[in-house]
């Protein structure tokens, strides 16, 4: 089994002073900077996924702005795979798939932001591209939403999509359990 771990979307706009401050951000880049740590040590591939918004109402992951900019505990370095994309979903419109089948990668572990956006319709897509996926839920962050005059703290919408996801999609590890194995 090849395995590669899938970044998405640790981008500026997503931390303090950026565009979309999610809760938990810079924590959970510094552990998905220590998941990156391990696959560059181990010599197994990487991809970064970078989304770029084209959309008119955007506010967020504008083209040439330092918010889009993917963040510096995650940088990608020289050889490794980056891909743009422009929606929630990172295989749709880009060449990921093709990327991965490539090179026999059978198992995804994956990091990023927002967990209930792109690392959610990532994830399920994955599944039913017969992936293997990995979650590591400490390395993903998202924010207080609010439907229908509710308001769902950040917490509760981490637990909700990780709980969620763990049912068919992936398998759910933190950082310490992940590195220990």
């Amino acid at each position: 089994m090849s395995k590669a771990l899938i970044i998405i979307d640790i981008q500026n706009d997503y931390f303090e002073n950026g565009a979309m401050e999610l809760k938990g951000s810079l924590q959970a880049s510094e552990n998905a900077k220590q998941i990156l740590e391990k696959f560059r040590t181990e010599n197994l591939p990487i991809v970064h996924v970078q989304h770029v918004s084209l959309a008119p109402e955007s506010f967020f992951f504008l083209p040439g702005t330092n918010g889009q900019e993917i963040q510096d505990n995650v940088k990608p370095i020289e050889g490794e795979k980056v891909i743009t994309k422009y929606y929630p979903n990172s295989f749709r419109e880009t060449d990921l798939l093709e990327h991965l089948k490539s090179q026999q990668i059978t198992e995804l572990v994956f990091v990023g932001m927002m967990t209930q956006m792109c690392i959610d319709a990532t994830v399920r897509a994955a599944k039913d591209f017969e992936f293997d996926c990995k979650v590591i839920g400490d390395a993903t962050a998202t924010r207080d939403l609010e439907i229908n005059g509710v308001q769902v703290k950040a917490t509760d919408v981490q637990t909700a999509f990780l709980a969620g996801l763990s049912f068919f999609y992936a398998e759910i590890k933190n950082t310490k359990e992940y590195l220990s194995l």
